[in-house]
Order: C-alpha cells, then structure tokens, then sequence
C-alpha cells in the first residue's frame, strides 16, 4: 500500500474500516444466534410453552456493549472531524473563490491561479467563499469537504503527505454546470512550489 495523501484520510479510512468490521461481526453474531434458536426452539409436539422470566445480568450485557460500541465509533469519528478543524502550524493561506462554475485560488504574495498548488507536508488554511449561490469544496483522495456559503468564510485545513495531482469537485448542487465544476489539486516539493510562487511562501517570524 501506498503512503496516504493525508494523515487525515488514514484516520477517516480507519473510522470506516472500524465500523464495517464491527457491523461484520455483529451481522455474523446476529445470524448465527437466529439460526440456533430456529432449530433449538422449533415447535415439537407435546411440547409445552413456558413463561421466560428476565435475566438481569443478560440484560445489563445487551445494553452496555451496544452502547460502548457506539460511544467508540463516535470517539473516532470525532477525533478524525477534529483534524479539519486543527489550525496548523505556520499555514499557507490561500484565498478560494467559487462561482458558477469555477474555483479560483489566490495566495498571500498575489498571485492567482485556477489550479491549488501546495508544497510538500506544509500546513494548508483554505479560506472559502461564495460569490454567488452555495458550493462545495472537496477533494475525494484527501477524503475533507466543506461547504462554501455565499456571504461567510468558512476554512479547511490539511496538511499533503504525497505528491501528486488530485481532484476538486463542487459537492453542493449550484446550477445547470455543477457537475463540470472540477479543478486539481497539486502537491508538490517546497523547492518546485517556491520556484512557481515567485520566492519564499513562510510566514515571516515576529
């Protein structure tokens, strides 16, 4: 296996895997218990039916692993929701305008451009907004969407693990093009990144 593009979309493929192996397992758990009370308390003759009465103990295990079960998965997926919301050290600001039906990028230095390009393990701040209906950004591969509502700022930070090229779609249905509205994000060394933004892109130290 490769190296994931983020540590975000590792922790996001862990919740995921999590949840599915634990569904799994309490699918099997779940069928094979059925089909063993199908045969153990099929109907016979002369059998006669007897009251049942509750099992504390039984009932205190049904409810508490279901309930820890869940608590777990909520843990996890709120730890992985968390790195989206964790301000990186140093950033890269880069300004995202999205429109009918377009994404346009402008980092700190001025320069512009249709296609994100960011440096190599360097700490991203996107700042997003509309200038006309609501939109989406997401970038599937880094496995983070935001939505981009028209009249506010919203922010999306990561932080790239891998070079290479990915791709950025509008989620949020936005007009008659939504679905062509798609650009790239590239990641790429510090050196090739420095040499395309015109000089050095770290925050100067007070």
């Amino acid at each position: 296996m490769g190296i994931s593009p983020t540590t975000h979309a590792e922790s996001v493929d862990f919740v995921m895997l999590y949840i599915v192996a634990i569904s799994v397992v309490l699918l099997l758990g779940i069928t094979a218990a059925m089909i063993y009370f199908v045969f153990k308390y099929h109907r016979k003759k002369g059998h006669e039916p007897v009251d049942i009465h509750g099992n504390l103990i039984l009932e205190i295990v049904w409810i508490a692993i279901p309930t820890l079960l869940v608590l777990s998965m909520f843990y996890f997926g709120y730890a992985s929701f968390r790195e989206t919301r964790d301000i990186p050290e140093n950033p890269l600001v880069v300004k995202v305008t999205a429109q009918m039906w377009h994404f346009g990028f402008e980092y700190e230095n001025g320069k512009k451009s249709d296609t994100l390009y960011v440096p190599l393990n360097a700490g991203v701040d996107l700042e997003m907004r509309s200038v006309d209906v609501n939109h989406a950004f997401y970038i599937p591969a880094f496995r983070i969407k935001e939505d981009i509502i028209n009249g506010k700022t919203n922010h999306l930070y990561f932080t790239p693990k891998e070079i290479g090229s990915y791709d950025v779609a509008c989620a949020e249905y936005c007009g008659l093009n939504h679905s062509a509205m798609y650009t790239k994000v590239k990641v790429v060394s510090d050196t090739a990144f420095t040499k395309w933004y015109g000089g050095s892109w770290l925050p100067k130290k007070n």
